[in-house]
């Protein structure tokens, strides 16, 4: 992979790998993925640092231009400075068109299969709850989705529906939850007129930068484990990781996502995201009103 480099920028590149091996991660991208689009010599040695790190292609971009950045201002290349300000990035604070806020830390976060569960868990006491709900039938999606909305708005509850913005418009809900192929076809601008409150996943820097331009209530950062609940196109990012996305998107709610369960969540907290998701670690247990219980704990 290092041919692109000469002898010397080969030896920077490989500083930078060793002085980061905690952001290490499986590359799933082969050889012929890994692109430049300048000569630059910062930019070719961090890419092509990045990209050995596992970073997929157009990630390993957004961090090469930051280096570049970075390195403007710095003079010189530091191996050991890996880019975190938002600036970089081209990340700036209070975005012209923001969706309605949500609390900075929004806790607890458990992603429900059905409207039957989004009432068990609103009963149990949980403030932050998600819709997920999956099918065909437009019918179902319909009562799932009015059902769900009705008992978040008796229990109070922050319920973001998945998906199904148009109904949760139509149904008052108090927020949506979009993954990013969502982004293409979904009309932000009649959610944002609406009020509703928007969630955006994202699974590396490319995503998140993304996610920054429609200046959503939270941004949900993942997958951080491995999960099997749903296919991802992307390996688990892991807590290195995602202690620098959390420093990257400071200003806004996180949602830290994928594999969090009862042993983790502690190591979740700590790198800076204000609330974790969880399914399974509530759903699959065999008392879910003492495992959330337990788990609310962390965020206090």
């Amino acid at each position: 992979m290092m041919h692109h480099l000469n002898p010397s920028e080969h030896a920077l590149a490989q500083a930078i790998i060793k002085f980061h091996q905690k952001l290490q991660i499986p590359q799933k991208e082969d050889l012929q993925s890994l692109t430049f689009s300048s000569h630059d010599p910062i930019y070719r040695i961090t890419k092509a640092a990045a990209w050995q790190l596992g970073f997929i292609n157009q990630d390993a971009q957004c961090i090469a231009l930051a280096w570049q950045q970075q390195c403007s201002s710095l003079e010189q290349l530091d191996p050991l400075t890996w880019p975190a300000s938002p600036m970089l990035f081209g990340i700036h604070p209070n975005p012209s068109e923001s969706f309605a806020p949500c609390p900075k830390n929004l806790g607890l976060y458990v992603v429900a299969p059905d409207a039957s569960w989004v009432k068990k868990l609103a009963q149990a006491g949980l403030k932050t709850i998600q819709l997920r709900f999956k099918s065909n039938d437009k019918q179902q999606i319909l009562e799932q989705v009015k059902t769900a909305i009705a008992t978040g708005r008796a229990y109070d509850s922050q319920l973001f529906i998945n998906d199904y913005w148009e109904l949760a418009i139509e149904e008052a809900a108090y927020g949506v939850h979009l993954g990013q192929e969502d982004l293409d076809t979904a009309d932000l601008s009649r959610i944002r007129a609406a009020d509703l409150r928007l969630g955006i996943s994202t699974h590396g820097y490319a995503e998140m930068l993304r996610a920054h331009q429609y200046a959503p209530s939270y941004i949900a950062l993942g997958a951080i484990f491995p999960t099997t609940l749903k296919q991802m196109q992307t390996a688990p990012q892991g807590l290195g990781r995602l202690t620098y996305y959390a420093q990257l998107l400071a200003q806004y709610p996180l949602v830290g996502i994928g594999g969090v369960d009862e042993n983790n969540i502690t190591q979740v907290l700590d790198t800076g995201v204000g609330s974790a998701a969880l399914v399974r670690a509530v759903i699959n247990s065999p008392d879910y009103t003492a495992a959330i219980n337990r788990l609310k704990k962390h965020f206090q």
